[in-house]
């Protein structure tokens, strides 16, 4: 069963779906810019079998509060909010692309919270060349304003999330879309490398992996997660 509910984190509503055995080790989905909790949708029935599973709408996406301020750091400060508020301990946690960014964040700064750390396509913190995207027509499931901000942000990183990529305690899988990506591959693998015990996979689907190969995606992550469950792993 599927619940969708909201929740004030520290003082921004976010609102989740959460499935999976109340009584499991919880697993935090975080999604990519422009998408929502719904983009989980194909793969979360399979995660939640032993996990209780909690896919977020991010600060300006889907049914979560629109903000006058958006930045990568916020939405950190968010999903630890969101951590609080529901007594969450030490959590597992998957970010997509943005939402990866805003998990490496997380893991770095609050290490005890991060117990195990999924990276699906995400871009090094490094400086890339900008590109001004062109707003789609009709009615957006995200805010629109949101996206320049965490654009900039992507595009010209912070120079020390790069150096504390090396400060990530969690056990990480990162997953690379191979080729068809048009995250540079390279920058990928070497987030994987900077990471201590970091592992790459990669799975040739392009950048939305966990849509295009569902099924590579939960062997991967499935795998993964097992690995976790055993105190030695």
């Amino acid at each position: 069963m599927v619940d969708d509910r909201t929740v004030d984190a520290g003082g921004i509503r976010l609102s989740y779906r959460v499935s999976g055995p109340p009584d499991a080790r919880p697993l935090v989905l975080l999604h990519a810019l422009g998408e929502g909790a719904d983009s989980w949708d194909v793969v979360a029935p399979a995660l939640a079998r032993g996990r209780r599973v909690y896919a977020l709408d991010l600060r300006g996406h889907g049914r979560s509060d629109r903000s006058k301020e958006y930045t990568l750091e916020l939405m950190q400060a968010d999903v630890l909010g969101f951590l609080d508020a529901l007594g969450l301990g030490a959590v597992d946690l998957v970010g997509h692309s943005m939402g990866g960014v805003v998990a490496y964040l997380l893991a770095q700064r609050r290490p005890r919270r991060v117990r195990g750390l999924v990276l699906e396509d995400v871009p090094v913190p490094r400086p890339r060349t900008p590109n001004v995207p062109t707003r789609p027509d009709g009615e957006l499931a995200f805010d629109w304003e949101l996206v320049a901000p965490v654009r900039r942000q992507i595009d010209r990183p912070d120079p020390r999330w790069l150096e504390q990529l090396g400060e990530i305690t969690a056990k990480t899988l990162v997953l690379a879309g191979g080729p068809s990506s048009h995250i540079p591959q390279d920058g990928v693998a070497e987030l994987a490398a900077r990471i201590p015990g970091g592992t790459l996979v990669t799975i040739d689907a392009g950048h939305m992996i966990h849509d295009t190969e569902p099924e590579a995606f939960l062997e991967a992550v499935s795998a993964f997660l097992e690995t976790l469950a055993d105190p030695d792993g």
